[in-house]
């Protein structure tokens, strides 16, 4: 248990969607435990001991079906009652600085419309300073106005007008158990990526231009954001996400493709 210096003049709900996450369901609620004042977990059918963790740490467990990230996040919003609300995945953590940085908000109550959090991806049994781990995620809002996307995958949080900022405090991010898991949900995301681009109408520009993302994607991480600097991990976290990029925008083209087949196909029966 952690106590804040400040007597807290707002109150913050933290809401987690879950799935079989019984090996970091745990770490993660144990970090927010002592700073919310309510925790919401909207489970979507474990079949582990993810909902009995849960059910340690906090009384508002429910269990729900699967309508995707962005409609099952606001589903766990429409729940918070407190004034901030803190949306944390089950494979992450609030470190110790940021925890204090979020206790620090809450006794302020600073003028801004919510905070992005730095991420700090462990992966592979090394905390990677660089590449992915230059990214800062918003989490920490005010909860009035605020809603998520209906993205499948992705989603985002939308917030009324106002200033966001980001704290300095790192949200360790446990993103993948082992390679097993990483070449999983990089299929996973990758597939949904695609459809959620296809039932946009979005067009992908095809294969070639699909090699020449991955190909940015790579850089990117591993250049400009200086991913090299994290050593092998860096590298193999590098060359991952651009294998998911393409696949991404190479499902797209797949769809697209079928698509258009079937209309063709279409025509001809009825000629």
């Amino acid at each position: 248990m952690r106590n804040t210096e400040k007597k807290k003049q707002k109150t913050l709900s933290v809401i987690v969607i879950t799935k079989n996450e019984e090996d970091r369901i745990g770490r993660c609620l144990e970090s927010v435990a002592s700073l919310a004042d309510e925790i919401i977990v909207l489970d979507s059918g474990s079949t582990d001991a993810t909902v009995d963790i849960a059910k340690k740490y906090t009384d508002k467990v429910f269990v729900t079906n699967w309508p995707g990230y962005g409609l099952q996040k606001q589903r766990a919003l429409e729940k918070a009652s407190c004034e901030w609300v803190l949306s944390i995945d089950a494979d992450e953590a609030l470190s110790r600085k940021l925890y204090d940085e979020i206790a620090r908000v809450l006794s302020e109550n600073p003028d801004v419309a919510g905070f992005k959090l730095p991420w700090a991806v462990v992966v592979f049994g090394q905390t990677l300073n660089h590449g992915r781990s230059a990214r800062a995620p918003l989490r920490l809002f005010r909860s009035a106005g605020a809603r998520f996307s209906d993205d499948i995958v992705h989603e985002k949080i939308i917030l009324p007008p106002g200033r966001v900022k980001k704290l300095s405090g790192r949200l360790y991010h446990y993103t993948h158990r082992d390679f097993g898991h990483y070449l999983q949900k990089n299929r996973e995301y990758a597939w949904l990526g695609s459809k959620k681009r296809h039932a946009a109408g979005r067009r992908g520009a095809g294969l070639f231009v699909a090699a020449l993302r991955a190909l940015w994607t790579f850089f990117s991480i591993y250049i400009i954001r200086l991913g090299f600097l994290d050593g092998p991990p860096g590298f193999l976290v590098a060359v991952m996400y651009a294998q998911g990029n393409f696949n991404k925008y190479a499902g797209l083209w797949s769809l697209r493709r079928m698509e258009r087949l079937g209309k063709q196909q279409g025509q001809d029966n009825r000629a």
